[in-house]
């Protein structure tokens, strides 16, 4: 397994944090064949493996890929299944960026045996040390939290139309997680003040929080969406302003503290 495919610091609580979108990093020769607007790397999820960078200090394991989406997307189905069916979706391996623009330089996109090559030295060894790390905390402590942090530009036609609301709790419709948990970390967005928020909006969860957010195997999944505007210059992505973050990621540390807080009234299933 390559961990040169992500940084990991494992944790002593039940609590994970993942950030599967924050990667600059690019497989040999895909610089080469991306547009000029698309070697930006715009679609990154900026400076999000800072604005979690308290976690590992309060017990709590960080996962962080350190290679682009443009290279594979962790957190899309391996088999190409959209996120959500008759919305635009994006690829395992993207050709577009989120201003609907081509990625690739005419006739560089992967194609099908790429992408399958891709998932084989990409997808899979980063899902199979998630998965592991997964299965390692829910050994020890008797359930597992899964927190899957992300960002967005706050306006994106693509995808959503108008303004993001700034804090994006997606639990898969109630799915992914014990409804108390949901409940009590919904209570900390929601109540965050100078931040919009809201539950299963356009954001429900991706694949990651669907796939390993099994309340009945005693793992929960949460994921969150957050609109960059409220703690970046979108219009200056690789500059990162801990000043102008602090108010988020307070607000990410009380999320945090209240994860790791909360416990399930029982253990059921394996």
């Amino acid at each position: 397994m390559d961990s040169a495919l992500f940084t990991l610091v494992s944790g002593s609580s039940p609590l994970l944090v993942n950030i599967p979108h924050a990667g600059l990093g690019l497989n040999p020769g895909l610089a080469g064949r991306l547009t000029p607007s698309a070697a930006r790397l715009a679609d990154t999820d900026w400076h999000v493996e800072k604005l979690y960078g308290f976690a590992p200090a309060l017990g709590v394991g960080l996962m962080a890929a350190t290679h682009s989406r443009y290279v594979v997307d962790l957190n899309r189905d391996p088999d190409g299944k959209p996120l959500y069916p008759g919305a635009d979706n994006t690829e395992l391996c993207p050709t577009r960026g989120f201003d609907g623009e081509p990625l690739y330089r005419e006739g560089a996109a992967p194609d099908a045996a790429e992408v399958a090559r891709r998932a084989d030295a990409y997808w899979r060894p980063y899902h199979a040390r998630l998965a592991a790390e997964l299965d390692a905390i829910r050994s020890r402590h008797g359930y597992a939290i899964l927190l899957d942090g992300h960002s967005i530009i706050s306006e994106a036609p693509r995808f959503f139309e108008g303004r993001l609301p700034d804090l994006n709790l997606g639990t898969d419709e109630g799915r992914s997680c014990d409804p108390g948990l949901a409940a009590a970390a919904y209570g900390v967005l929601s109540g965050a003040r100078g931040f919009t928020s809201i539950h299963n909006g356009r954001f429900k969860g991706g694949y990651i929080t669907r796939h390993y957010g099994r309340p009945a195997e005693r793992v929960h999944g949460l994921q969150l969406e957050i609109a960059q505007s409220c703690y970046m210059d979108e219009r200056n992505l690789e500059h990162w302003d801990a000043q102008r973050a602090a108010p988020l990621t307070a607000v990410l540390r009380q999320l945090v503290e209240t994860l790791l807080h909360w416990t399930p009234a029982r253990t059921n299933g394996p």
